[in-house]
Order: C-alpha cells, then structure tokens, then sequence
C-alpha cells in the first residue's frame, strides 16, 4: 500500500492505493480515522494523479472524481456505494432514498450502517446522505467534517451555476 496526505481546510486526507486503485480516503482528524499501517509506505509521486484530483476537488475545480477505486466490501456495501457514486455534486439524499436505489426500501439501517463502512470518504460521497427529515446524521469522519463537506458543495454549486 502506498499512502501520502492531502491538506484540506478540515486538516490532512489520508489518501492510500494500491496497484488496483484507491482503497482509502479518510480525515486524519475525523472520528474514526484509518491508521498508517507499519508495512505502508509514503509515496507522493504515485499518489500524484490521486492528491491533484483531491486538491481540485478541495479549491473547487472537480466536481467528479475519475479515479481507479478500489474498495473491499460485501455484495450489499458495493451495491450501496455505487448508489452514492450517483448522487449529484451539491445534491443529498435520504438513507431512504438510497436503499429505495438498491430496491431494498426496508433496509434503510444497513444502509446507514454500509455508509459507516465507506473506506473511500469524500470521493464516495456518503456525506451527501442526511436524515429523512433533513437533520445531519452519522459521518465516520464527524458531523462538523460532513457539515463543512456540505457547505463546500453547495458554495461551488451556486458560483458553478452563474
């Protein structure tokens, strides 16, 4: 695995890969941050495409990530990442929402729960998914990182749209 840091206005992005992609993006000062594993290595230059997507992103010129992912998890997981995938840039939806878009509308827990699981923050969009009622609810990296996340998005949605 090779791993190097973005700087974000929330404090440093751990961004790791491996030869099949992106497995990690996480907030170092998030909740749950994901560690630096001993057997890691530090490599800003393979990480180059990965950090010049993340930076764009970060300052406003990337809306859409085109990155090779590379996540692990169960057939359920994959299913409910891939519907996060689809959620528009400055846009949220409902955990409802999304497990209507796996067609299994009574699993709206496990989708909160698969969201929890996401290892690719920010680039899987799982901040875009609030509460039925609008309240912002659960982010493995903190509720102010996923407020500020929300804030970002819609602050480049509305210059975007000028």
């Amino acid at each position: 695995m090779h791993y190097a840091f973005c700087q974000t206005a929330r404090g440093p992005l751990l961004v790791a890969i491996d030869r099949d992609g992106l497995r990690h993006v996480e907030f170092c000062d998030g909740e749950r941050p994901q560690p630096v594993l001993p057997d890691w290595r530090h490599d800003e230059v393979a990480l180059r495409p990965y950090l010049e997507q993340f930076t764009a992103y970060f300052s406003g010129r990337l809306t859409r990530f085109d990155l090779p992912l590379a996540a692990c998890g169960t057939a359920f997981q994959m299913a409910v990442w891939a519907a996060l995938r689809e959620i528009p840039f400055g846009h949220t939806v409902s955990y409802r929402d999304i497990a209507n878009a796996i067609g299994n509308p009574k699993a709206v827990r496990a989708v909160g729960a698969a969201n929890g699981r996401n290892p690719l923050s920010v680039i899987v969009p799982c901040h875009r998914v609030i509460g039925s009622a609008g309240a912002l609810t659960g982010y493995a990296g903190g509720l102010p990182i996923k407020a500020w996340l929300l804030e970002h998005e819609k602050s480049v949605a509305k210059m975007n749209s000028r």
